[in-house]
């Protein structure tokens, strides 16, 4: 129920959030060898073949998760571009230098060390490569922020709850939203971790926001 409830608790908009996502580095990279870290069921990684790559590997800590992306790439015929291996994203079982992208779709907000995590993000990224993180935020404007903190904090658990049976899986989401550290605090991040030329870009009125770096 996983992939169902992503796409039916955002109405869909999760799909275009990525797709935007990947957009932002098109054409920065010639046939780019990517890193998807926390990957999911696949979603991110099966999205970001828009940018030609050569080879994209995506690493998860559930064996659930990747064996669901397994059947999606299959589905599609991607075994040849698209790999996928069980890995801790603040452990990444890679060599230094070792891809042109890294990115991660709504992982980092879990990482259990996040300035790690980053860390070992930054670490396997080529000089000259980029980092992409798509992460929920909080948005500000009025009267919007209100609404969606009523959808987000009463809502959405309880729609979550009903479909997957878990009683604890959506109230954690709301909270590890509100817990991150977003916009320019995460710029600071990516920039004590040693990124350069950091840009962000809200979507939705700042439901989630696109940041991209570069490794000089």
């Amino acid at each position: 129920r996983y992939d169902f409830l992503n796409h039916f608790l955002s109405l869909g908009i999760d799909r275009s959030w990525r797709r935007k996502a990947v957009a932002v580095l098109a054409g920065r990279h010639k046939d780019p060898v990517i890193l998807d870290v926390a990957t999911g069921t696949g979603d991110m990684a099966i999205e970001s073949m828009d940018l030609n790559p050569s080879i994209i590997i995506g690493i998860d800590i559930s064996e659930k998760m990747i064996e669901l992306a397994g059947r999606k790439i299959h589905g599609k015929s991607l075994e040849e571009k698209i790999k996928f291996d069980l890995c801790d994203s603040v452990s990444l079982d890679f060599d230094d230098n070792s891809f042109d992208i890294v990115m991660s779709a709504f992982g980092v907000r879990n990482f259990s060390d996040l300035h790690k995590g980053l860390s070992e993000m930054y670490r396997v990224t080529r000089k000259g490569g980029s980092v992409l993180i798509l992460e929920f935020s909080k948005p500000s404007v009025f009267p919007f922020r209100q609404v969606y903190n009523f959808y987000f904090r009463h809502v959405l658990p309880g729609t979550g709850r009903f479909f997957s049976g878990d009683r604890d899986a959506y109230g954690y989401l709301y909270n590890s939203v509100m817990d991150f550290p977003d916009g320019e605090l995460f710029i600071n991040i990516l920039k004590a971790t040693g990124y350069s030329e950091i840009q962000e870009k809200r979507l939705t009125l700042g439901v989630s926001t696109i940041y991209t770096g570069v490794k000089n």
